[in-house]
């Protein structure tokens, strides 16, 4: 597991939370918290005495990509996530994941998303449909980089010698849809349950005025980024379909 913070005040109460939701799976787990230029000692009490947590502290903010790449450098285990710091996981997220990828073989497996209100969940049922589908393939369900990304990139739990060839693009922001493109290097499963928690708050990123502004670039990169992979790892498939 991998979270990139800048342990902001009012993001903290999430971060714990973010915590206590990993602390529940039923799985054994470890997590990097990337601090992007913050003060290690704001780190959440929680976190800071778990000894399945280890903290990378860069001296300086590096931006959210950079903080999950560098920090992809210290995975130990098999298999990594992304995580933001003001979401969650539910219960069952890291245990449906693994057994999949354990009993198949695939590379990735991901699922739906719930949107987190206070208090309450709205199902976030992505475009690509739930099953098995070969390296490549969910691009077909990114047809046009305005479009609804095919997945979300935080349910994706997937092999780290994979994530590690389709790291973080280096964007300020939008930069976990370059995550995606870890589907285009094997195939993966997406199953048909909510994994995740995306928190719905007025300090979010994207809920910021600023943040249309690249939002357009920010997802045309991206979107190139995944189906220039998927030629370059699988020159025999017809590529350019999935930029059609």
């Amino acid at each position: 597991m991998v979270i990139a913070t800048q342990l902001r005040p009012e993001r903290l109460a999430f971060l714990t939370a973010m915590h206590a939701s990993l602390c529940r799976q039923s799985v054994p787990w470890e997590a990097i918290v990337a601090l992007d230029g913050a003060d290690p000692t704001r780190l959440p009490a929680a976190l800071a005495a778990d000894p399945r947590v280890r903290i990378l502290a860069l001296p300086r903010p590096v931006g959210a990509a950079c903080a999950r790449n560098l920090a992809l450098n210290d995975v130990r285990t098999k298999y990594v996530n992304w995580a933001d710091d003001d979401d969650e996981f539910t219960d069952r997220a890291m245990a449906l994941r693994l057994r999949t990828l354990e009993e198949t073989g695939v590379g990735w497996c991901a699922g739906y998303s719930e949107d987190l209100h206070d208090g309450s969940t709205t199902l976030w049922r992505c475009p690509t449909p739930p099953g098995r589908h070969e390296a490549g393939d969910v691009w077909r369900y990114w047809k046009d980089p305005a479009d609804t990304i095919p997945l979300g990139p935080t349910t994706l739990l997937a092999r780290t010698d994979l994530v590690r060839a389709a790291p973080m693009g280096g964007l300020v922001q939008g930069e976990d849809y370059c995550a995606l493109a870890v589907t285009c290097l094997a195939p993966g499963i997406l199953l048909p349950v909510p994994v995740y928690r995306y928190r719905k708050h007025p300090a979010q990123m994207t809920a910021q005025d600023s943040y249309a502004e690249l939002e357009e670039r920010a997802r045309v990169f991206a979107h190139g980024f995944g189906a220039s992979l998927h030629a370059a790892a699988h020159p025999r498939r017809d590529a350019a379909s999935l930029l059609a």
